[in-house]
């Protein structure tokens, strides 16, 4: 077996198509865009080459066929509460069912990110944001949303006989848009509805920015004093959303708002993959022509929730359920979806899972990031819990 470093175009190709080995028989499977992986790679369209690197190994066997790939990366601005050591990333890892394979790939990164002062190493994770590329699947190995992972369940095998540990698990819950739901959210619903000053509101295309501008405050608010988390500026949030413009269903994005003050937001998005599981990774113009034509035709019968959120000052209130069950009346009378699931959220953040059990959802799939210390001596900590 051979370890080559990707260097140049050819080799960052064969570094895309790798994968297509590995799942040529797995019907569950949806090749990413080539264009989103790609982009992660790219300094013009990643952020995080600003303050961090990243190096990437392609495996072959001893007849020269790719067998497995790997990206390892340093990022400053990574950092979960409580480190006590700088800790690099692996991602986009793809074996064979070979164990010395994969020792190749995890000790090339590890080897790497020691040479760069690091004390750890996550994975497998993104070169970048959290809610894309993150966490080995080990149960509900099923078509993953847009930006999922999705992965053999024998990868499981690989990580942790290398040495890996359990770091934190990735929680996904799963619901049928008409179920119903639970009476305690329609009477915390009635509570908030009654008193002055609250309203609830989906967005509006038309005046994007002033949404932007709203969520960016609700974040600063409710998401930036968690780890690994700074203050959104607004420019950025801006950018963000026009990015999002052309698949936005206004729909399914919706607002609290308490005498105009932004207080809370549940940010959905159409789950893409629906749409992109015909293109085989390709996004070119016919493609984007397809995809507006299917769009148009309403054939996605699932969404996916992103961002769910009260600012502290409001918590444990009934503004969750207030803006639940005003969004929820709408979705279900006036829409096509007929599945919802919610992005991972981490095991520790119990407030998180706790609204998404009392909403009657079921625990669709489970991803694991995992931690491998270098120093084999040092007490092994999982993520401390939010509270």
């Amino acid at each position: 077996m051979q370890l080559t470093e990707v260097t140049d175009k050819k080799l960052e190709r064969d570094f895309l198509l790798m994968p297509l080995s590995i799942y040529k028989d797995d019907p569950n499977y949806i090749r990413p865009l080539d264009q989103d992986v790609l982009g992660v790679f790219n300094p013009e369209k990643n952020k995080a080459f600003r303050h961090g690197e990243v190096k990437r190994w392609l495996l072959t066997d001893n007849d020269g066929v790719y067998i497995g790939r790997i990206a390892a990366f340093v990022n400053k601005k990574y950092k979960n509460k409580g480190d006590e050591q700088k800790t690099g990333g692996i991602g986009f890892f793809e074996c064979i069912n070979n164990q010395e394979a994969a020792d190749m790939l995890f000790d090339v990164s590890k080897s790497w990110l020691m040479q760069q002062g690091m004390g750890a190493m996550d994975g497998p994770i993104n070169f970048g944001e959290r809610d894309k590329f993150w966490g080995l699947v080990t149960d509900g190995f099923m078509e993953p949303i847009y930006q999922m992972n999705y992965n053999p369940p024998y990868y499981q095998s690989l990580f942790e006989n290398y040495g890996f540990k359990l770091f934190y698990k990735q929680m996904c819950f799963a619901m049928k848009v008409h179920q119903p739901l639970d009476e305690k959210f329609y009477s915390q619903h009635k509570k908030v509805a009654a008193l002055p000053g609250f309203s609830a509101r989906m967005i509006n295309k038309k005046h994007l920015r002033k949404y932007s501008d709203d969520f960016t405050r609700v974040y600063n608010e409710a998401w930036a004093s968690h780890e690994g988390n700074k203050q959104l500026k607004e420019e950025v949030a801006y950018k963000m959303f026009k990015a999002m413009k052309p698949v936005i269903d206004e729909r399914i994005i919706w607002y609290v708002y308490h005498n105009e003050r932004p207080v809370a937001v549940w940010l959905n998005l159409p789950d893409l993959n629906q749409i992109f599981k015909k293109f085989n990774g390709r996004f070119g113009l016919i493609e984007k022509i397809r995809f507006l034509i299917l769009k148009s035709r309403g054939k996605n019968t699932k969404f996916t929730g992103l961002v769910f959120g009260v600012i502290p000052e409001f918590q444990g209130k009934g503004v969750d359920s207030y803006m639940i069950v005003e969004g929820a009346n709408l979705i279900k009378g006036q829409t096509e979806y007929s599945d919802y699931e919610m992005q991972w959220q981490g095991d520790f953040n119990p407030k998180m899972l706790n609204i998404s059990k009392n909403l009657g959802a079921h625990l669709s799939r489970t991803l694991i990031t995992y931690r491998y210390l270098f120093d084999r001596t040092k007490e092994y900590k999982r993520h401390p819990i939010f509270h």
